[in-house]
C-alpha cells in the first residue's frame, strides 16, 4: 500500500543541476528514516543522503558538498537538489523509507536491506 514515485530525472550536461522529488502515499509515519540511494551500471546501490522525521541529514562521501536533501512533511514528498553534475553521478536514483522507533536515527539505517519501501528508480544521465 506504501507507494513512492520518483520524478525529476532526465539528462543533463556535465556541471548543470538537477532536483528529484519522490512523493510518498499510503503512510502517516511519525518516525523514519527516507533515503537515496542510486546505482550505476555495473556497480552496487549506495546510499548518499539520508533525513529522519526530525529534519536530521546525513550523507555519506560520495557527493560530497554538492547534493542537498530536504523535506515537505506535510507533503510527504522528499527532494535531492543536485549541483554540479558529473558523469560519474550517472545513476538510476532511488528514494526510500523505513518507519523506525522514536529513540532511533537514520546513523541506524544506512543500507539498502535496511529499508522496507522502495520507488521504482528515475534516471540521470550526466555527459561531458
Amino acid at each position: 500500500q506504501v507507494q513512492l514515485v520518483e520524478s525529476g530525472g532526465g539528462s543533463v550536461q556535465d556541471g548543470e543541476s538537477l532536483t528529484l522529488s519522490c512523493r510518498g502515499s499510503g503512510y502517516r509515519y511519525t518516525d523514519y528514516c527516507m533515503a537515496w540511494f542510486r546505482q550505476a551500471p555495473g556497480k552496487e546501490r549506495e546510499g548518499i543522503a539520508y533525513i529522519d522525521s526530525a529534519g536530521l541529514t546525513r550523507y555519506t562521501h560520495s557527493v560530497p558538498g554538492r547534493f542537498l536533501i530536504s523535506q515537505d512533511i506535510a507533503e510527504n514528498t522528499m527532494y535531492l537538489r543536485m549541483n554540479s553534475l558529473k558523469p560519474e553521478d550517472t545513476a538510476m536514483y532511488y528514494c526510500a523509507i523505513v518507519p523506525v522507533p522514536a529513540s532511533r536515527y537514520c546513523r541506524s539505517y544506512a543500507h539498502e536491506s535496511d529499508y522496507k519501501h522502495w520507488g521504482q528508480g528515475t534516471q540521470v544521465t550526466v555527459s561531458s
